[in-house]
């Protein structure tokens, strides 16, 4: 693969103009047949074999007038005087008129009358509906206009969510502020941000593309943003800085980018096939929302490795020195050789400390990385809902108005659903009074029957609200104790019970898939059980404390308020598995780079010590600025409307802080000096039948010719 990157990398800056128009035919084509082809998104929660899921495709089956989207008009009186029938009954002829609405429920009037609910009923998907809150909005304007305060809930104004850009424009100029820091050069600074904005184009318009075939969430091309904007960045960002190396000693500007592609371009390949493989472990969750969200970010991914391995040697090509600063340019203008600035004092400084005192050290770094995670035995996990936007949301408004008229379980009613195939008809008093008897249920209502009559349905009002633990009992308790074959629970709170069992359950499985296979990869590579072990420990702790911290903070409420979160709300199902699928993959980049460095000066020198101390020094200031811009670019996701996205910014943001500090700096050194030449043990038998794949192609200490090929070397025996 050596030699095969380094011929691209040295095609592609020899011929930078066919490279760049090969390039943006792909993008304008991709562009083009998004805007033509690409469907809309979709946020279809489908559980194959859950219960709700059961109950939600009957219920479609027999109330047809049922089988769309719907929301909720809550109108309120300020003053606390009834609201006027009259002034009801206008608006729901009002709401009658508005597109795809099938059926506007009679109003349903608070104890005190200053409050009443309209549920508008539709007839198809709210991502199929056409600006359906405006619609809303113009069908309550004269009631607004009339002196009431008018709120809309339900799942329409709940899943509507536009992006407004905030989040990657934080996290695209803080990263060009860490690269013109780290390169000193405009041009070069430059170059990562053009890359990354390749790839993500055409991977978003693949997204699109995935849509127009199946079902792909609202969430998505955020979620793709995020990944796509931090490795198109970070992957140009490990290659230009070999390039650099290459300038400074004295090599041509086509050769240099030869041999940065055939060296830290394989690097690149590696760590994104990595990502790619943990990515697409949420195939095995067993939800198509995931199967999807991973493919998609698994899509831009992949196209990003290639921008990366192709399109920017082209770039390079054409910036030539000017990737440099003015005083290396001169240099090199007189004819000197710039010495390669790789090795980096405070970096080898702080290795050759910590490995003088490698115990205290390591027990230090571990201690804190617990402490971290400590939290995450309190996790609690639920998709979130109205009640956790901010106060200047109207979903949240009316989220609140109904708590206060109607009760807390007002907001997330359960359907109750009878097969009248199954359950006789006569036996439905004595189903409605062991639901009206069961604990934790304050209200039952019902039955409405069919068209057909051949299935009822009661609506069942719980005493707690959507998020409250004792909801989900409620659930659980109706299905094994109360209700007859034949008769299913629907609902908000159903559906999100289903979808937290589900991952919990699933959770394990995906951690144990990508850990192997990780470990695997890792073996291969490195030619190491115990680094390929000791990596994905440190990659578990890196993720356990960004857990701890999540829960801590959304949770615990402590410091909520900092991201726009009113109050304490439990950690989004999604997140967890969502972040150990992602950060798992991310992680490895900074362990491929890192190690592959080590491994070279021990193959060298034979020096357990010294050779991470070298390693460290070769790689502090380029994982140092990568790390930078990840935790910069996931930060501005923090600050994202979407609560899944603003959980999975902050938890991803720490997880690479950690990974990027206290592991890299203090753990990877710590045990490493402990281990000694152990850290490199090999069975001979192993040896045998591991296929030999260097992750930084040549050896950056070795002249190896310009296509990347790899003088031969001897083994270093580690008993």
């Amino acid at each position: 693969m050596s030699r095969l990157l380094a011929m691209l990398g040295t095609s592609a800056a020899r011929h930078p103009w066919r490279t760049l128009a090969a390039w943006l035919v792909v993008l304008a084509a991709a562009v083009a047949a998004a805007v033509t082809l690409g469907g809309a998104m979709h946020n279809v929660y489908e559980l194959p074999g859950a219960r709700s899921q059961a109950g939600i495709d009957l219920l479609e089956q027999r109330f047809p007038a049922y089988g769309g989207t719907s929301a909720r008009v809550v109108v309120h009186d300020r003053e606390g005087d009834p609201v006027p029938a009259a002034e009801l009954t206008r608006l729901r002829k009002e709401l009658l008129t508005v597109d795809h609405v099938t059926e506007v429920s009679a109003p349903q009037p608070s104890d005190d009358g200053d409050t009443a609910i309209l549920t508008v009923q539709y007839d198809e998907p709210v991502t199929d509906l056409v600006e359906p809150v405006t619609a809303l909005e113009d069908a309550t304007a004269a009631t607004e206009r009339a002196g009431f305060q008018v709120e809309l809930g339900g799942e329409v104004p709940e899943d509507i969510s536009v992006p407004n850009g905030t989040a990657e424009a934080i996290g695209v100029t803080a990263a060009l502020v860490i690269l013109l820091l780290a390169f000193g050069s405009i041009v070069a600074a430059g170059l990562p941000l053009l890359v990354a904005a390749f790839g993500l184009g055409i991977g978003l318009a693949g997204v699109s593309l995935m849509a127009a075939f199946t079902d792909v969430s609202t969430t998505t091309p955020t979620a793709a943003t995020m990944v796509g904007i931090g490795l198109g960045i970070d992957y140009a960002l490990f290659i230009a800085t070999r390039f650099r190396e290459e300038l400074r000693a004295g090599r041509s500007v086509v050769a240099a980018a030869g041999r940065a592609n055939a060296t830290a371009g394989q690097s690149v390949v590696f760590a994104g096939f990595t990502v790619l493989l943990s990515i697409c472990g949420l195939a095995f969750v067993g939800i198509p929302y995931f199967a999807t969200m991973g493919f998609a970010c698994a899509m831009v991914v992949a196209i990003t490795v290639v921008a990366a391995v192709s399109l920017l040697p082209a770039f390079l090509g054409l910036a030539g020195h000017r990737v440099l600063g003015k005083k290396e340019r001169a240099a090199l203008a007189a004819g000197e050789v710039v010495p390669a600035a790789v090795k980096q004092p405070w970096t080898a400084r702080w290795a050759r400390r910590v490995g003088r005192n490698p115990l205290p050290w390591g027990l230090a770094a571990l201690l804190f990385l617990v402490a971290l995670a400590a939290p995450l035995l309190a996790m609690r996990t639920w998709p979130n809902d109205a009640g956790s936007e901010p106060e200047s949301n109207t979903v949240r408004r009316a989220y609140d108005l109904v708590a206060a008229e109607y009760g807390e379980g007002a907001n997330g009613p359960l359907t109750v659903l009878v097969d009248l195939d199954k359950v006789a008809a006569n036996e439905l008093p004595s189903l409605q009074a062991r639901l009206s008897d069961t604990s934790g249920v304050d209200m039952v209502t019902g039955p409405l029957f069919s068209p057909d009559r051949d299935a009822a349905l009661f609506t069942v009002v719980p005493d707690t609200g959507p998020q409250d633990e004792l909801s989900a009992e409620l659930v659980h308790r109706l299905r094994d104790d109360v209700l007859p074959s034949g008769g299913e629970v629907v609902g908000l709170v159903a559906s999100q019970t289903d979808i937290a069992d589900r991952i919990e359950e699933r959770l394990w499985v995906i951690i144990g898939l990508v850990v192997a296979t990780a470990l695997v990869l890792l073996l291969v590579v490195f030619r190491s059980p115990v680094v390929a072990l000791k990596a994905a420990v440190m990659n578990l702790l890196s993720i356990g404390a960004a857990y701890g911290v999540l829960v801590a903070i959304f949770q615990w409420g402590w410091g909520v308020s900092l991201f726009g979160i009113p109050h304490a709300v439990p950690v989004s199902s999604w997140v967890p598995i969502l972040m150990f699928a992602l950060l798992f993959g991310l992680s490895m980049d900074y362990e491929v780079f890192l190690l592959s460095r080590i491994r070279e000066r021990f193959l060298a020198t034979g020096d357990g010590r010294g050779s991470v101390v070298d390693g460290l020094a070769a790689t502090g200031r380029v994982i140092t600025s990568a790390a930078l811009i990840m935790v910069a670019v996931f930060v501005g996701f923090a600050l994202d409307t979407n609560l899944v996205i603003k959980m999975l910014g902050l938890g991803m943001a720490v997880a690479v802080a950690v990974d990027a500090t206290i592991v890299r700096l203090i753990l990877v050194p710590a045990t490493m000096a402990i281990l000694g030449r152990a850290n490199w043990w090999l069975p001979n038998w192993l040896d045998r039948l591991l296929p030999h794949v260097a992750p930084h192609g040549v050896d950056d200490e070795e002249d190896g010719d310009s296509t990347g090929s790899t003088p031969p070397r001897k083994r270093v025996p580690v008993g």
